[in-house]
C-alpha cells in the first residue's frame, strides 16, 4: 500500500500559510533542503492537495521550468480534494469531489510511488481523523512571526492524534525537520 506523507513548513507559533513570506534566514541549508525535498518528491509519483494549497501551488509553479523540482512537480500527477474547484488549469491535475475518504482510500490502494501532501489543514485532518495520514514531516522554522502571524491555533479543528518520531534532522539555517509517523486512533 502506497503511503501520504504530508511535508509543511511551519513557524514556532504554528503558522504554515505563505511560507514565501516569511523572514528569511540565508542561503547556509538551500542546496541540503534542495536534496531533502528531492529525495521525496522521487519517492513519490502524486501530489495531494486541499483547495487552498492548490490554488497556491497552481499560481506559481506552472510559471517555473528547467530546474528539477519545478520539471518534476509540474509533471506529476495532482489530486485536489474540492467541492467547489471546477476546470483546473494546471496539467495532470484531477479533482476528488465528494466521498473523498474513500476516494483517497484507494488512491492508496493503487499500485505506485508513496503521495506526497503538502499543506496541513482541512485535508489533513480529515485524513488523520480516517488513518490515512501516514507520515508528517514538520520543517519548524525558527521564527515566530507574532502579530502578522495566525490569531488562533492553526490546529483547533484538528482531531485529537499522536504521532511516534521517526527522525530528526537540524540544518545549518535553524530549521529543523521532524518526521513523525502517525499512530492510528484508538
Amino acid at each position: 500500500m502506497r503511503k501520504i506523507i504530508n511535508s509543511t513548513y511551519i513557524t514556532l507559533d504554528g503558522a504554515v500559510e505563505d511560507p514565501h513570506l516569511w523572514p528569511g534566514l540565508g542561503d547556509s541549508a538551500k542546496a541540503v533542503s534542495f536534496e531533502i525535498q528531492m529525495e521525496l518528491l522521487d519517492a513519490c509519483d502524486a501530489i495531494l492537495m486541499g483547495r487552498r494549497t492548490y490554488e497556491s501551488f497552481a499560481a506559481a509553479w506552472p510559471t517555473r521550468s528547467g530546474d528539477r523540482m519545478s520539471d518534476t512537480i509540474n509533471a506529476m500527477r495532482k489530486q485536489v480534494v474540492s467541492t467547489t474547484l471546477r476546470d483546473p488549469s494546471w496539467n495532470n491535475t484531477h479533482v476528488i469531489g465528494g466521498e473523498a475518504v474513500e476516494k483517497i482510500r484507494a488512491l492508496k490502494m493503487q499500485s505506485g510511488k508513496d503521495i506526497v501532501q503538502y499543506g496541513l489543514g482541512p485535508l489533513s485532518f480529515t485524513m488523520l481523523e480516517h488513518g490515512l495520514l501516514d507520515e508528517v514531516r514538520l520543517w519548524v522554522h525558527p521564527n515566530i512571526l507574532g502579530k502578522s502571524g495566525p490569531r488562533t491555533s492553526h490546529f483547533l479543528d484538528c482531531p485529537p492524534a499522536q504521532f511516534e518520531l521517526a527522525s530528526s534532522r537540524a540544518l545549518p539555517n535553524g530549521i529543523v525537520i521532524l518526521n513523525y509517523g502517525c499512530t492510528p486512533r484508538a
